[in-house]
């Protein structure tokens, strides 16, 4: 009878060569005259290299969703706060997706890491597996005698169990271990697989977002043209002080007093600050789209905003800036073409070209308070525009903006040049990156406590 410890290697060597196809004994060493393994014919193959069902099916979405869009926009004719809220809801699913598809992608690099490092590590070991999956199958077919049986075999049993006894403990080990890192890579394989399926199936779900968030947002700013329209001379003058001015304290000082729209933005935020008032605000205020002011008063809204793109925090407000200062605002690194929207109700200040920022947004938020925000390759919006918060204002760019130099990150604090304070855009990872600072009477201060909850750990990340 075959010992019990032959019996379980045994039972692994079976299971390692099934799961191993590079792992299984050559057909050299196969019985004789065992009948080949029959091959199975390949799928057919397109050779079009085109998916025509897929390709049809795409194209039927499509059309539907753009049915769809222009039954909205229909409906929405003379609806400002309809407008607004389809605007709300496609710039909040897309920002969603678009943090979907940020965790789907770093899972697919954390799972193609750890399949090469399994792969690589059976590669070392490949010899050594096909000498104990050999040694194991040799057992199998040449069984060591038992001890029971005519004396003159005694000598060979106790033979077989003495070097029995000093091998099974180094198989154990190797068939255990091949055994545990070829489960492994099962549930790796099996895991990316699914990851690629996912990642497929947003990219479709994004795509089809961010046509029907282009249309909306052409749509709101065809609208905003023909009911408040802002004079070429006007944008003019705002490039013009942009260009003379280097600090940014100073833009918005100059903006808000020289420049018609920003004046007037300026004057309405003011117009409506509201008092603190104690204990938690009324929200029922941020229900509705078509407000013209802000809902409740700045300061009211911490916890409450939402950050203005879906991304990872590579920079936070206070941290070392490398060059001796801090950190003025927080920094988020975005996907490719990321929409951006504004972090609060308020007006637009100023939306253009600003020194090193590249493309520079303020909002005017009330009560003393600005948003800037720069790194976007395109903003959406309007000197003088209201804009609510969750609606969106810009679309990021391919690439992160390099800035010449060693300068202060975060413009405005001490020891920093005016003329080339810069929003610390960085290239570590290649990626487009979001700058974004809260003011309060032109001095910098920490966003954080501004976030909503649910992305409080997307801030400390």
């Amino acid at each position: 009878m075959m010992p019990r410890s032959v019996l379980i290697f045994l039972t692994l060597a079976a299971a390692l060569v099934a799961a191993a196809p590079w792992l299984r004994v050559p057909a050299a060493v196969a019985q004789p005259g065992a009948p080949a393994p029959a091959v199975p014919l390949p799928p057919p193959v397109n050779r079009s290299g085109i998916d025509t069902d897929a390709l049809r099916a795409d194209v039927k979405g499509s059309e539907e969703a753009q049915r769809q869009l222009r039954e909205d926009l229909e409906a929405a004719k003379g609806d400002r706060g309809r407008l607004n809220q389809m605007l709300l809801d496609t710039a909040a699913r897309t920002r969603a997706v678009e943090q979907q598809l940020i965790d789907v992608e770093g899972r697919i690099v954390q799972l193609d890491r750890s399949a090469a490092d399994l792969n690589t590590s059976l590669g070392k070991r490949r010899g050594v597996l096909a000498q104990v999956l050999a040694a194991l199958l040799r057992m199998g077919r040449e069984p060591p005698p038992a001890i029971l049986m005519r004396p003159d075999d005694a000598l060979d049993a106790v033979r077989s169990a003495i070097l029995l006894g000093a091998l099974l403990p180094e198989l154990r080990v190797e068939a255990e271990t091949l055994a545990s890192d070829l489960s492994e890579l099962s549930r790796v394989r099996t895991e990316l697989a699914a990851a690629r399926d996912r990642l497929t199936t947003l990219r479709a779900d994004l795509d089809d977002d961010s046509r029907r968030l282009a249309a909306l947002v052409g749509e709101r700013q065809k609208r905003q043209a023909e009911e408040h329209p802002v004079a070429s001379s006007d944008k003019a003058q705002a490039e013009s002080v942009a260009k003379a001015t280097g600090d940014v304290h100073d833009l918005v000082t100059r903006l808000e007093n020289e420049v018609a729209p920003s004046a007037r933005a300026a004057d309405a935020a003011q117009a409506v600050t509201r008092p603190q008032e104690a204990g938690r605000p009324d929200l029922a205020a941020l229900k509705d789209p078509a407000r013209l002011t802000p809902a409740i008063a700045f300061p009211q809204a911490k916890g409450l905003l939402p950050l203005p793109v879906a991304g990872v925090t590579v920079r936070t407000f206070g941290a070392a800036d490398g060059v001796g200062g801090s950190e003025k605002g927080m920094t988020i690194a975005t996907r490719a073409g990321a929409p951006v929207s504004a972090p609060a109700d308020g007006w637009v200040v100023y939306a253009g070209p600003f020194r090193s920022y590249g493309q520079l947004l303020i909002i005017n938020a009330g009560g003393g308070y600005h948003i800037l925000m720069a790194g976007m390759e395109r903003i959406t919006v309007d000197l003088g525009q209201f804009v609510l918060a969750g609606e969106p204002v810009g679309v990021m760019g391919g690439l992160s903006r390099t800035v010449g130099g060693t300068v202060q990150r975060g413009p405005g604090g001490s020891g920093a040049s005016a003329q080339n304070g810069s929003p610390s855009p960085g290239t570590a990872t290649g990626q487009p990156q979001l700058y974004v600072e809260f003011r309060k009477d032109g001095s910098s201060i920490d966003p954080t406590p501004w976030w909503a909850a649910t992305d409080i750990q997307k801030v400390r990340g």
